[in-house]
């Protein structure tokens, strides 16, 4: 239980002016813990990140309607594979349907219309201080990480130095388990705590799912889990071990080891674009001398997971030979 609540909630007598006194005390004598107040930057990016989460979820409703009034009428899915691309919005045009129906899909199409213009406006700024944000162009050197997740996370703890560890990243993104003991019962491991910033830790998870579809330890550490604990908590444990490594990142100052050179630079140019830089010419022979360059990163990100299958698995078996030689009944 906290001071305040002993000094306020369950005083006999409680005015403002005596929660004053109580507070005042309490400052005085170092009980009450400091606040960390996000500066302007860090304000404007959240604002930018909610703005663009808000429009998007707009977007999904529009179109989720588009397809429920397919459904009504009974229209199957065309084998198309964007439904709202030109080919999509070229059948649907074409589709009879009754008036009302009609004047509903019409409306959520020029609603997308609008907010694929505002989302685009968004990410443009959005892109335009990450290119001149070190700590997001750091991150985005991890395989599977755009923009959106590492500026997420930026935003979400501001300046990383008032972390001590990773750990307690961890705890502030609410991505550590929550631990039930009582006496000399042995401690229960439940689900995690959810106690932090919720875009952050979608905005992990998400980066999960495609950092494990690109070669190296990350993924190595994914299937080690999912053979054992299954594929839902290993997801989430591989979005914690993104969280404790990019406080490593950003605390030590350093890219990733692991990264892709050819990949990286293909997102900061794709970042470029969408901050409004003009479109430039592909020199010959460029496109092919990326393309086996990256073929060659890969095969040294693979080298690296099986550097890792190798490293974990020796110390699980010098784990088990050290613990097949305790006596039976000692601890």
């Amino acid at each position: 239980m906290s001071p305040t609540d002993t000094g306020i909630r369950q005083a006999r007598a409680k005015t403002d002016r005596l929660d004053a006194r109580t507070l005042a005390k309490l400052l005085a004598t170092g009980s009450l813990d400091g606040l960390w107040m996000p500066d302007d930057r860090t304000r404007a990016l959240r604002r930018r990140l909610g703005r663009r989460s808000q429009l998007v979820r707009a977007r999904t409703r529009a179109k989720n309607e588009v397809h429920g009034a397919l459904i009504r009428r009974l229209v199957a899915k065309p084998k198309i594979s964007d439904l709202f691309g030109v080919a999509g919005r070229r059948w649907l045009a074409e589709l009879e349907l009754p008036a009302d129906e009609r004047e509903t899909v019409d409306a959520c199409l020029r609603q997308i219309d609008f907010l694929e213009q505002e989302i685009a406006e968004v990410e443009r700024v959005i892109a335009t201080d990450a290119l001149h944000s070190p700590e997001i162009r750091r991150l985005m050197t991890v395989p599977g990480v755009n923009v959106i997740t590492a500026a997420t996370f930026v935003a979400a703890i501001g300046d990383v130095r008032r972390f001590a560890t990773p750990r307690r990243v961890v705890g502030y993104l609410g991505l550590d388990p929550r631990v039930r003991q009582s006496g000399a019962s042995p401690a229960k491991h439940g689900h995690i705590s959810k106690q932090g910033s919720a875009p952050a830790r979608y905005a992990l998870v998400e980066a999960a799912w495609s950092v494990i579809r690109q070669p190296g330890p990350l993924r190595a550490f994914y299937e080690r889990l999912r053979v054992r604990r299954g594929h839902q908590i290993a997801i989430v444990a591989t979005a914690r071990k993104l969280a404790c490594l990019f406080w490593c990142l950003l605390t030590r100052e350093e890219d990733y080891a692991f990264a892709q050179p050819t990949l990286t630079k293909k997102k900061l140019r794709r970042l470029e674009l969408t901050a409004g830089a003009e479109r430039g010419k592909v020199a010959p022979g460029v496109w092919s001398t990326n393309k086996a360059l990256g073929k060659a990163e890969r095969e040294l990100a693979r080298q690296a997971e099986v550097a890792y299958r190798r490293l974990v698995s020796e110390w699980q078996s010098k784990k088990k030979k050290k613990g097949a030689g305790v006596p039976v009944g000692r601890d």
